[in-house]
């Protein structure tokens, strides 16, 4: 990419017709100021010791951290940034022959209208040939979304195309159980907070045993973020998560697909 990147493409319309949906808000926004790219890490289904989907995370154009990027989305190029976002991980994934889902995170608040937002990113996929069913987004930020309406529509009309849809960093802050009463996701991403130490505290145990309870009766699927150690995972293992994300089984690799440890595997089924 180059160090100036290039507006990104108008969705809301082509020429001669009539913006979809009503929405031409990203119209005559100034280009990104600043260049990124994307580091994938695996989500693991340790029943089949396959993986089972590949998050995109954002890095600095030479895999600086993702603080050294977010820092400087403002509210004048947050739709800028969540359009390159989803165009870069589709292209970088489409190159590196991601087998499986590829799961991008996006900020509600740059969806100005679902149906006419996501017209960029279905072009993207098209014209690199990635399928639209192995596509999953990532709700983020959701603490920062006022309207939970807003955020139903996007799960509808994502739906509808056919993504697959999930809440991160479930049960910290606003992301909790009050977003469930207006929408279900088809992914439920359990914060990392309730997973640290969850071996070691029967509190944790207790939670993440009624999610599982209420993941299957609603029906969603649960993926546990940020294990660590042996122990976390034999635990969510044992209380039913199978799909695991964490530095236990690979750490995200600066474009490219890191191989989950096959011995961290090993010992989870031992356990």
């Amino acid at each position: 990419m180059s160090n100036t990147q290039a507006p990104a493409p108008s969705p809301c319309s082509r020429d001669g017709e009539t913006p979809v949906g009503g929405c031409n808000r990203c119209r005559g926004l100034a280009p990104l100021d600043f260049d990124f790219s994307m580091a994938f890490q695996p989500i693991v289904d340790v029943r089949s010791d396959v993986v089972w989907a590949w998050e995109a995370l954002v890095r600095g154009p030479q895999g600086e951290g993702a603080g050294s990027i977010l820092s400087r989305i403002t509210e004048d190029n947050r739709y800028q940034f969540d359009q390159h976002c989803r165009i870069r991980a589709i292209e970088l994934a489409h190159g590196l022959g991601i087998p499986a889902r590829l799961s991008i995170n996006f900020l509600p608040n740059a969806v100005y209208e679902p149906r006419a937002c996501i017209r960029a990113t279905i072009e993207a996929a098209n014209r690199v040939g990635f399928p639209l069913e192995r596509l999953q987004f990532e709700i983020t930020e959701v603490e920062e979304v006022r309207n939970d309406g807003h955020l139903r529509r996007i799960v509808e009309e994502y739906r509808a195309i056919g993504f697959g849809t999930a809440i991160d960093d479930f049960g910290a802050g606003y992301a909790g159980l009050n977003l469930l009463t207006h929408f279900q996701p088809d992914v439920l991403k359990i914060d990392m907070n309730l997973v640290r130490g969850i071996d070691q505290d029967r509190t944790r145990r207790l939670i993440v045993r009624n999610l599982v309870q209420l993941a299957g009766e609603l029906p969603c699927t649960l993926i546990a973020e940020g294990i660590e150690t042996p122990d976390e995972a034999r635990c969510l293992a044992d209380l039913g998560i199978t799909l695991h994300q964490g530095y236990a089984y690979a750490r995200p690799g600066f474009e490219s697909l890191p191989q989950p440890d096959m011995a961290m595997l090993e010992k989870v089924k031992a356990g």
